[in-house]
């Protein structure tokens, strides 16, 4: 079988992961089926590399990673190829935004997270990679994101329709995939990308195939190739099954 897809790029709240923070069994099987294929398997998150890569160890994957939105691109776990920082003056101007807003954030260091309980002020003292704001007022959310975009020099997006998810501009999911390809000799085209909310948006519309969860935000729905199940649907299962393994699929399903 020669496949058409040769590198899957997943998602992890909301598409890898059901609601209980798991990778199902059924998911682990097929995702397992792909790499023995030869597929290559990335995951492409919003998350720090610590909290991403014990579910990438549970897989079993040497492959490249991409955290916290496409700051970092690792060329395999622990062996971080390229890191974009956020400007100091920039995060200042964020936390401001928040504090006058009231409501609750975070941002992610270089050497750790940090959020409304547990800020320090140590601004200029940290390397700064991702802000964030959550509030469920929509009002407030549009005031924050009319702030942000008038600061410009901002990739703005969100990981839930109630939070604000803030990168360098530039720096986003699907450049990191790009680069991922670069280091595997692989096109965009050949990409898979899946995820259900707008910090997936750019990958879904520039991989070869953009698959939108089940429960993906509507805006993502609407530019995806293809909709899948929801994440606790096996959605990813289900993604091998129809566009990457098909030969394989078609086989179990003759035998079922």
């Amino acid at each position: 079988m020669t496949a058409k897809y040769r590198l899957l790029a997943l998602d992890m709240d909301g598409t890898l992961l059901n609601d209980e923070q798991l990778i199902t069994p059924e998911t682990v099987k097929w995702i397992h089926k792909a790499v023995d294929a030869g597929i290559h398997v990335c995951l492409s998150t919003g998350r720090s590399f610590d909290s991403a890569y014990p579910y990438a160890e549970q897989l079993g994957l040497k492959t490249p990673m991409v955290t916290v939105n496409g700051s970092e691109v690792w060329r395999a776990p622990h062996e971080l190829y390229r890191r974009s920082l956020m400007d100091p003056q920039l995060v200042k101007q964020m936390h401001a935004i928040a504090a006058q807003a009231g409501i609750w954030y975070w941002a992610y260091a270089v050497d750790g997270v940090y959020n409304k309980e547990s800020w320090d002020g140590d601004i200029d003292g940290r390397e700064w990679l991702k802000f964030g704001y959550h509030t469920e007022d929509n009002d407030i959310r549009h005031q924050v994101l009319l702030k942000l975009q008038d600061m410009g020099g901002l990739e703005i997006t969100n990981s839930s329709p109630y939070n604000l998810e803030i990168n360098p501009l530039g720096v986003n999911k699907a450049a990191g995939i790009k680069e991922v390809c670069g280091l595997l000799g692989i096109k965009m085209e050949e990409v898979v990308a899946v995820g259900d909310s707008l910090n997936d948006l750019a990958a879904i519309q520039q991989a070869g195939l953009g698959v939108a969860m089940g429960n993906a935000q509507d805006t993502v729905k609407e530019e995806a190739d293809a909709v899948t199940s929801s994440n606790n649907e096996d959605g990813i299962a289900e993604v091998i099954r129809r566009f990457i393994l098909l030969d394989e699929a078609a086989a179990s399903q003759r035998k079922s």
